[in-house]
C-alpha cells in the first residue's frame, strides 16, 4: 500500500527542521565524551543536560509527552516537563525524546547509540507511560494489516514472506539480544528465518524495517514503551507499519498506565494510535551504527556527526554532515 503524507502542519513550520538536528547534536556530542568510560548513568545525565539546554533556547512552548521517566523519578526531561523559549504564545508543541539511546552501548563503546527526537502538534503523540511494549514492525509497500500481534512470530515471517513473495527462509527479522526473547528466537529459526540480534537500540532497529539496504525486513520483541513511540514517529516519516502493547510486571506499573489516561491495559496500538497528523524526527549518531556514524573529534579540535531528520507531511529524509570547531 503506498505511503500516504499527512497534511501539513503550520505549527511545526514555525519550528525549523534544522533545529531539530542542533538539540540532537547537543546531546550526542555531550554523550560522546563518555564513550566506553563504563558509566551508563553519567553518559545519560550529559545528552539530558545538553538535549533540554538546547531545546530551552527555541521558540516553542513544548512539553515532554515522553522522556526520561515521571518527575519523581527523573530531574529533568521528565514527563510532563515544559521546553522552550516562548510558553507564553508561543507553538503549542509534544515532544518524545531520547536523549540517549544505548546507554549501556555508549559505555561499552558498543554500535548504533543514538540521540533521539520526535515532535508533533499537540496531542498527536502518545503519552506511554515508562514500561515495556511488545512490538512489531514492517517497512512500506505492504498491505494493511500484513502481520499481527495476534499472530505467531512464525505466523508473522510467513504472512511478510508470502506479501513479499519469498520463502520464510529468505526474510530476516531484527530481535533485542535478551533472554526474554529466547523462545521467540527459537520459534523464528526453526522455519529457517534469519535473526539479526542487536545489543540495544530498538529505535534504530525499528528504522532498519524501513530502509532495503539493511537487508532487516521485520522487527519484534519487547522494549521500552517510550522508544515504541519515537520510533513509530519515525515510520510516520517514512512508511511502514507499527503495532505496540503494554507489557505490565506489577500493579505499579498498572496503576502508572492508568495515571497517564490508559485504561484498556490490553488494547493492541496501531501507527496511528502513537503518532498522528504531521511529525518531524530526528537523530544523531552517538557511536557508529547501521543507521548513523557516530561522534568524532579530529586532532585539531573539530567535532563532527551524522544526523537524520525526516518529515511526515513532505516524505523527506535528509542527511545532515555537521563540522564544528567550537565543541570540545
Amino acid at each position: 500500500m503506498p505511503y500516504a503524507s499527512p497534511e501539513t502542519s503550520h505549527v511545526l513550520d514555525r519550528v525549523l527542521v534544522l533545529e531539530m538536528v542542533r538539540v540532537t547534536e547537543a546531546a550526542a556530542v555531550a554523550a560522546a565524551k563518555l564513550i566506553g568510560r563504563g558509566d551508563e548513568k553519567a553518559a545519560d545525565a550529559a545528552a539530558v543536560e545538553a538535549m533540554r539546554a538546547a531545546l530551552n533556547e527555541l521558540p516553542m512552548d513544548g512539553t515532554v509527552v515522553i522522556g526520561e521517566g515521571e518527575r519523581d523519578e527523573a530531574p529533568m526531561l521528565y514527563i510532563g516537563e515544559k521546553v522552550g523559549s516562548a510558553q507564553d504564545g508561543g507553538p503549542a508543541i509534544d515532544i518524545a525524546l531520547d536523549p540517549l539511546e544505548g546507554t549501556t552501548i555508549t559505555a561499552k563503546a558498543g554500535p548504533n547509540a543514538l540521540a533521539v527526537l520526535a515532535i508533533a502538534e499537540g496531542g498527536c503523540l502518545l503519552n506511554a507511560p515508562d514500561v515495556y511494549m511488545d512490538k512489531l514492525a514492517i517497512g512500506p509497500g505492504y498491505p494493511e494489516g500484513t502481520v499481527s500481534l495476534e499472530k505467531s512470530p512464525a505466523d508473522n515471517v510467513r504472512s511478510i514472506a508470502a506479501a513479499k513473495g519469498v520463502e520464510p527462509h529468505d526474510i530476516i527479522a531484527c530481535v533485542l539480544d535478551r533472554p526474554r526473547h529466547a523462545k521467540i528466537i527459537e520459534e523464528l529459526r526453526a522455519i529457517g528465518c534469519g535473526v539479526r540480534l542487536i545489543p540495544d537500540g530498538d529505535v534504530a532497529g525499528v528504522i532498519a524495517t524501513s530502509d532495503p539496504e539493511t537487508g532487516i525486513d521485520i522487527y519484534m520483541g519487547s522494549g521500552g514503551a517510550p522508544e515504541g513511540v519515537l520510533a513509530a514517529a519515525a515510520l510516520r516519516c517514512v512508511g511502514g507499519q507499527i503495532q505496540g502493547r503494554l507489557l505490565f510486571r506489577n500493579d505499579d506499573e498498572r496503576g502508572r498506565a492508568r495515571r497517564w489516561g490508559i485504561d484498556d491495559l490490553d488494547r493492541i496500538y496501531t501507527l496511528q494510535d502513537m503518532a498522528k497528523g504531521d511529525c518531524i524526527f530526528a537523530a544523531t549518531g552517538v557511536t557508529d551504527g547501521s543507521l548513523l556514524k557516530g561522534v568524532r573529534k579530529r586532532k585539531d579540535g573539530t567535532v563532527t556527526t551524522e544526523s537524520i531528520v525526516m518529515r511526515a507531511s513532505s516524505g523527506t529524509v535528509r542527511r545532515v554532515y555537521t563540522e564544528s570547531r567550537n565543541r570540545g
